[in-house]
Order: structure tokens, then sequence, then C-alpha cells
């Protein structure tokens, strides 16, 4: 038997089959490796040396704005004491809105003239005690939620403040840090370490790109060898911040941008259950969107933060939008249903001035 193709040449049934089944799994093989790459970064494994640890005790201009904790010590803890950058003691402003006549909106964000980020390149540092742990095991999947907020209407909340339009990508390497782990916490010069030994390697420093490092389940880290300001989940009456963001100017290679992400799925810093991605991989994803938007629109806390005295002083564009879930038993983060990039997630809302509320969308 045979079938008169569209030329005017014949084909069998056979061949007509062969060829539509070839075409077939090559469109597989496409979207697997489509979704390979999507979903996976080449590793270097990176190991903090002496001249790293130099690099960061010489470190200058730090500044750091850290996400309290759900908890009793985050909720009575002041801004400036989890924070030193110019928004936790800066004087109030001296006036507050202009009026105009109408309506006054007291939640909108000041700008303070300092530097913003249009655009910019997020690094992934996993810390793997012993190599203890898979990316999806103890964090979910970072990185490509960071892929997929940077394709979103979500992200450009942040053009109203930046004047920019993007982009905001991944890079196609994430770097580990096998150790071993002892019962003191980290400190923020341990994370400057760190963060330096990563951004040397790749010669990627300024504010074109943000280096994230991603604390294993366990690991306490506090902003100083005093102990009493920290990720603590084992010690409640230090246990202050959840993450936090920073800016430090390096000798060799100059002004780097980070944040520090602790393990979040635990009783301090966890979203609600139910999530579309799971408890862990949500919880990781919506502390990290915070820090993201507030180092876009706030580097060195020197750009956009609330500076009027209405009780939010102090506060980023993630700060005021940070809602909680009490429940009889636990208290959550309780962030909003997003769909980025075609994919569904939590995320906490970002304040637009655009359109003075607590946002998911551009303006």
């Amino acid at each position: 038997m045979t079938l008169l193709s569209s030329s005017k040449g014949l084909r069998s049934l056979p061949q007509i089959l062969a060829a539509a089944t070839a075409t077939a799994l090559l469109v597989l093989l496409c979207a697997v490796n489509l979704q390979a790459q999507r979903s996976t970064s080449h590793e270097i494994t990176v190991t903090p040396s002496a001249a790293d640890y130099a690099a960061a005790a010489e470190a200058k201009n730090q500044k750091i704005h850290a996400r309290p904790a759900h908890t009793p010590v985050g909720r009575s803890t002041s801004l400036a004491a989890i924070s030193n950058s110019p928004n936790a003691t800066a004087p109030l402003s001296p006036t507050t809105a202009p009026d105009s006549g109408g309506p006054r909106f007291p939640a909108d964000l000041e700008y303070h003239g300092g530097n913003v980020v249009p655009s910019m390149q997020h690094h992934a540092i996993y810390m793997n005690p012993n190599r203890a742990c898979t990316i999806t095991s103890c964090w979910g999947d970072p990185e490509g939620f960071l892929s997929d907020l940077g394709q979103s209407d979500f992200i450009h909340v942040v053009d109203q403040y930046t004047g920019g339009t993007g982009p905001y990508t991944v890079s196609n390497t994430h770097f580990t840090v096998n150790y071993h782990p002892n019962a003191a916490p980290f400190t923020d010069a341990d994370m400057l370490a760190i963060v330096h030994a990563a951004a040397a390697l790749t010669g990627q420093a300024g504010y074109g790109n943000e280096y994230h490092v991603f604390l294993p389940p366990g690991q306490d880290e506090c902003f100083n060898l005093g102990y009493k300001v920290c990720y603590s989940p084992d010690d409640p009456k230090t246990f202050a911040f959840c993450a936090y963001h920073g800016s430090a100017d390096f000798s060799d290679i100059g002004h780097v941008l980070y944040s520090v992400e602790p393990f979040q799925d635990n009783f301090g810093c966890s979203s609600r259950p139910g999530t579309p991605n799971g408890q862990l991989a949500d919880s990781t994803n919506n502390v990290l969107s915070h820090e993201v938007f507030e180092t876009i629109t706030d580097p060195d806390g020197t750009a956009w933060w609330n500076s009027l005295d209405n009780g939010i002083f102090g506060e980023e564009i993630g700060d005021e939008c940070s809602f909680l879930l009490f429940t009889p038993t636990a208290v959550y983060f309780d962030p909003s249903n997003v769909t980025l990039n075609g994919k569904a997630y939590v995320a906490q809302p970002e304040y637009s001035n655009a359109q003075h509320a607590c946002a998911t969308t551009s303006p």
C-alpha cells in the first residue's frame, strides 16, 4: 500500500510513520534538554582561604538589613539592632507628604539619593556540611525560582524605583562549600569571606551581581561574635532574624552585593502549609524574594525606604508587606499565590508607590 505525498513522489506508510516518530522524538528530546537547562547549573566547589577571611576583615562600608523572624525576639527587636544601614539610625524626615489637598499615602517609600539595581545576575552559594544536602532536599529549587521571577511581571514592580526594566537573570554556575560544622554559629564575617571567595572566582562584582549564601538545616548564624542577634531556632532568646541582604567594599574586587539565606522551614521563618511547591521550597522562595526586591531597590540602605514618622520608619519595599498568619498552634509568614513564568509559587507582595499598596504585579 502506498500513499500520495504532497510532493510528486510516493512514500510508503512505514516511511511516513517512521518520519513522524523521529520528529516526535526530536521534539521530546528538545523539551527534555530545555528543562534540564532550566533546572540545573554547573557546580563549582569553593573553599574560602585565609586571604578571603583577611579580605572580609578589611572590608569597608558594610551595610546589612535583616528580615525579622516571627518570634517573640524578632517582633520586639528594633530595626537598628538588626540593621546597620543608614535607615536604622537616620533622623526622621522633617516633613511629611506634601499637602496637595488630596489623599496621602504614608506607606509610600521615599528616595534618599543612593544607588539602585536596574539589572542583575544572581549567583547561588550552597553551604553543604559533609555533603549531607542536595539542593532539593535542603532548599527546594531557589535558582529555578529566581529564573522564573526574573521572567515574570512581578519583578517589574521595581521598575518604578530603578528606572530600568532588567534583565534579572541567574548565573549558569553555582557554588558549593563543603565544610565540617561545629557548635559555634557562623558570623557575618564568615559570610563575607565566602562571598569574597565566590566573587573572586567569577570576577563579577558591582551592582549588577548578587551572591546568595544558602545555609543548611541546623546551621545558626549571627551578626557578630556576641551571639545576641542571630538566626538561631535552637536558641529562642537570640532568634531575631530570618535572612538579610547586605553590601561591602573589598579592596581587590570592589563593591559586592549579597544575601544570607538560612534554612527557612522552621517555626520562626516558614510560610503557611499547603503551598504549591511544598512548605520547604516555598518558605525558601518567599524569604529569598523579600531579600531580592530589597537589594534591587535599596542595596546600600541609601535609596528607597520609608522615612516618615509613621510607625514603619526605616522599612524597605518588602518590610511593609510581610504579612503573618496566626493559627491556634503556630505563626507563619502569609505570602500571596503568584504565577511566575507560568509556574505556581507563593511569595509575599512588595510595596508599590504607583499603586499605593502591596502588589504582585507591575503598575
